[in-house]
């Protein structure tokens, strides 16, 4: 596989009014196309500002960002970006959220319509389209957020703490859902977790960032070796409780 995302010595310094904050320092690292990829670190280190930093929507002081080997300024049409919250209109319809991203980007047509309905109905969302966001459980809020931002179509999906807002069983379970359609769908993914459970059992790799200013500590490879691997079942393998323990001892030295 080629490398689809290469993050290239990104620094970034905030002025305050009394002094100069380095919040990155020279972070590297290599995403190649279809990995799971999640970044852990302490809290406070900078992990959503590099993800934002990633996304176009926060500047860089020094460093370079390529995707698919073509050096990015700003906003990528090939990024897709997932908050905490689902950010669902609460007055428009389920096929109407599904459609705003499109409807943002000016790329609203019949085959842009066709293919967010085929998403929908694909991953059992389509009987609720006239249905309006407050009468969804949170778990289907959240897959509708997702089939929103996969309508656009982009090559990396950027997910920010995206189920931290769920209660505990409804994470794993909206985890292991969001997961098996990532899958399927073939979706590049970066996501900045607080949970290193959460981590181990949805990612190819993990990365390690220090505490600010943050650099990359260590890149941890995830194998688990099992035919229809899901988070859930990751969970429950022996080697889940090692990966468990080495990324705590990690981050640990930091705190």
């Amino acid at each position: 596989m080629s490398n689809i995302l290469e993050v290239k010595d990104i620094t970034k310094k905030y002025q305050s009014k009394e002094n100069e904050v380095l919040a990155l320092n020279n972070v590297n690292f290599k995403i190649e196309e279809g990995e799971f990829v999640s970044i852990i670190g302490p809290s406070g280190c900078g992990k959503s500002t590099l993800l934002s930093i990633i996304a176009g929507l926060e500047e860089k002081t020094n460093g370079e960002i390529y995707i698919e080997k073509e050096k990015v300024e700003g906003i990528s049409e090939k990024i897709g970006y997932m908050l905490q919250r689902d950010c669902l209109l609460e007055w428009k319809n389920i096929l109407s959220n599904t459609l705003f991203g499109l409807e943002i980007k000016k790329q609203l047509n019949k085959e842009s319509i066709e293919y967010a309905e085929s998403l929908l109905k694909k991953y059992d969302l389509y009987e609720f389209i006239n249905k309006y966001p407050s009468e969804l459980s949170g778990g289907m809020r959240q897959r509708v957020a997702l089939i929103r931002t996969l309508a656009t179509r982009p090559k990396i999906l950027l997910l920010d703490e995206a189920f931290s807002a769920l209660d505990y069983q409804t994470r794993i379970m909206v985890t292991n859902d969001i997961y098996n359609i990532l899958r399927k769908e073939n979706i590049t993914v970066l996501m900045v977790t607080h949970d290193i459970s959460e981590a181990i059992s949805m990612s190819d790799r993990v990365i390690v960032l220090s505490k600010r200013p943050a650099t990359v500590k260590n890149i941890h490879t995830i194998n688990f070796n099992m035919e229809n691997r899901t988070p859930i079942n990751c969970r429950e393998k022996t080697e889940f409780t090692g990966y468990f323990n080495t990324l705590w001892k990690e981050l640990g030295v930091d705190e």
